[in-house]
């Protein structure tokens, strides 16, 4: 009860909604509707096929917003800052997207993420400002407590389905994450967004429009397991919605790796054990090797993986196989091919398939020199050809699959020591996904980190196929309740969580390592992770829109000096990585007053500069030069000479 009268409006209203539910939008009565169900006066303004809500307009605004925001690195949080390429960063995501994507644009192959889903009870960010002061940037970014943590009052807003804009705002904080995403993937990368049914309509609604419509892939529907608390159905599914930049499939990464958008066949392996196990006890009897191999797959589960694949029934030097039928396909052809074939034992030729053979008779040669022909016991039976196993391990995976959620719950809180996270993403799934598309070298990115499974799936997928992928993981310091296991356990943001599972991951790897020495690859594996936080830019930003006779000084001091005081060297030099360009995992080396990046293309100097600094880094033949302007002061000769110099060795020169 909550003390007043009746709203008759809103009763009106409720009882309108039970019967005609087609007439709300968000909540609230669209009159279009209303006059198009009822009078004949049917006329939709702007009449087209499109997806729009309450404030997309401003959704654009923010993602057209530029940000002077830059990464401030933690080599002191870090495990193997100087030689890592993973990445991990404390912040904002919407301004991490903007901060990267200039050094990472066409750069990754593969996005992972896991958005809120909508449920009603999510806390999230999303845009209403777009036009700010560096204080309002601080504020947005996050106000920080006594300690220096990001405050969640002002940073979430939780979003109500009794909110008039509910799926409007859900969908104007996820338009320009998915935006800046795009850009940041490759032309052959792919992106992967889990959801469930809150919101999968209206998510591949904005994905056709970002993404196009033709490059949707599949969607992926997770049984994770029956829920016993459904008042009506158990829905225990969600969604793993899959789009391409491209739906193109790179036909030269195909032909070198053939296994791309493959996945291995479960069960092979105990095939091949049992075929060894065979081998050894019955010789070269390929007969009773192939009688034992069918004998073992009677005695399987249904459910036993390996039963899949029994049509593998018979054996030979080179392996298990099938026959199958070598007669010419049904496609309407009257003049197959018919010659004869002789049995190897009897010598008698063997019937001629009613169809014909599938094969010429150069090629039935050449297959029957081969031994990939299989007879019966006599000339009566037709023969097949030989179909092995170990030419088929792959297959297109299932857009269907069964997962019980509850063991990545189990999983974390074993490695965690306690149960510190809810609803952790499964990263055996996510192995699974990446293992369909990421490859040497590639990088994968995920800016909704959560606990930060994405980088143990990158660790566990480099483990076992011995290749060095790379992640980057982006997530918002939030804080954790006071009244959590988590915060009782020492972490204050769910960042620290994240942050923490990669280093125990990477732990255990490194005992694995020095137990089992086999199981790598020389050392090869990446185990490291370099942390950044997002922070505002060491360097003034001149602002003509906010000019006033209070700060006139300070923004034309932004000319003589441009570097924030207290400013520390490494941050500016990442801070000009990143906005020249250059990714975060360039190979930086310190050389006499300047940094030599990504082996010599560029170079960037915040110390002392002269003419014996300048000489030396136009014979280094760099392609960019950057330079603080203030190390310049007192010697405008010099930088004159500077620029002439750099012009002529064709040498990019930038001060600031």
């Amino acid at each position: 009860m909550n003390g007043e009268s009746l709203n008759i409006e809103q009763d009106n209203l409720a009882k309108l909604k039970k019967q005609f539910p087609n007439l709300f939008t968000e909540g609230k009565l669209d009159w279009e509707k209303l006059k198009a169900t009822f009078s004949d006066d049917i006329n939709f303004a702007n009449e087209r096929y499109v997806l729009n809500w309450a404030g997309k307009s401003d959704a654009f605004k923010v993602l057209q917003v530029p940000t002077t925001a830059t990464l401030k690195p933690l080599p002191e949080e870090s495990i193997n800052f100087d030689t890592t390429e993973n990445i991990f960063i404390e912040g904002e995501n919407l301004e991490v997207l903007k901060v990267l994507q200039k050094s990472y644009y066409n750069k990754i192959k593969c996005i992972i993420i896991d958005p809120p889903y909508n449920t009603g009870s999510d806390s999230f960010i999303y845009p209403d400002k777009f036009k700010e002061n560096k204080a309002d940037y601080e504020k947005r970014i996050g106000e920080k407590d006594e300690e220096g943590y990001l405050m969640k009052e002002g940073m979430f807003r939780k979003n109500s389905k009794d909110s008039g804009h509910y799926h409007s705002n859900w969908l104007s904080m996820m338009y320009p994450r998915l935006f800046l995403a795009k850009n940041l993937l490759k032309d052959d990368g792919v992106i992967f967004v889990h959801i469930d049914d809150n919101e999968v309509h209206n998510l591949r609604l904005i994905m056709n429009e970002i993404f196009g419509e033709e490059n949707f892939i599949a969607s992926f529907i997770w049984d994770g397991g029956r829920k016993n608390d459904a008042k009506k159905v158990s829905v225990g599914h969600e969604y793993i919605l899959v789009f391409g930049k491209s739906n193109a499939i790179n036909e030269e990464e195909r032909e070198i790796d053939p296994t791309l958008w493959k996945e291995r066949k479960e069960g092979i392996d105990e095939i091949y054990s049992r075929y060894e196990l065979y081998k050894k006890q019955f010789g070269n009897n390929w007969e009773q090797v192939s009688k034992a191999l069918q004998e073992w797959y009677k005695g399987l589960a249904d459910s036993h993986p390996s039963k899949n694949h029994e049509h593998y029934r018979n054996a030979d030097e080179t392996g298990v196989y099938f026959p199958s039928d070598l007669s010419g396909p049904d496609d309407g052809r009257k003049n197959r091919p018919r010659y004869e074939v002789l049995h190897p034992i009897t010598k008698k030729p063997v019937p001629v398939p009613a169809r014909g053979w599938r094969w010429e008779e150069p090629r039935m040669k050449e297959e029957l020199k081969k031994g990939r022909v299989h007879f019966g016991i006599d000339e009566m039976s037709i023969p097949n050809s030989k179909v092995y196993l170990k030419e088929n391990e792959y297959q297109a995976p299932s857009s269907v699959f069964y997962k019980d959620r509850r063991s990545s719950s189990n999983n974390l809180k074993q490695l965690m020591g306690e149960k510190i996270f809810d609803f952790p993403k499964d990263v055996s799934v996510i192995v699974r996904l990446l293992n369909l598309v990421l490859r040497e070298n590639d990088i994968a990115i995920d800016f909704f980190a959560g606990s930060g499974t994405l980088g143990e799936a990158i660790l566990e997928l480099n483990k076992s196929k011995k290749i060095n992928s790379k992640f980057i993981l982006v997530q918002l310091p939030e804080l954790i309740e006071e009244d959590s296991r988590a915060f009782n356990a020492g972490y204050k943001t769910i960042a620290e969580i994240s942050k923490e599972r990669i280093r125990r991951v990477i732990a255990k790897i490194e005992k694995e390592k020095a137990e089992k020495p086999d199981m790598f690859d020389n050392g090869k594996q990446d185990l490291g992770f370099k942390i950044f936080k997002l922070v505002p830019s060491n360097f003034k930003i001149w602002c003509s829109a906010d000019i006033s006779e209070e700060n006139l000084v300070q923004q034309l001091e932004a000319f003589t000096n441009p570097v924030n005081e207290g400013s520390p060297e490494q941050n500016m030099l990442y801070e000009l990585m990143l906005k020249a360009g250059y990714q975060l995992t360039d190979k930086v080396e310190h050389t006499g007053n300047y940094f030599v990046i990504a082996n010599g293309e560029l170079i960037i100097a915040l110390q002392k500069i002269d003419d014996k600094t300048i000489q030396q880094i136009i014979g280094a033949k760099p392609k960019k030069v950057v330079s603080l302007d203030n190390l310049f002061t007192g010697n405008d000769q010099l930088k004159t000479n500077t620029v002439l110099q750099m012009k002529d060795a064709g040498i990019d020169f930038k001060t600031i």
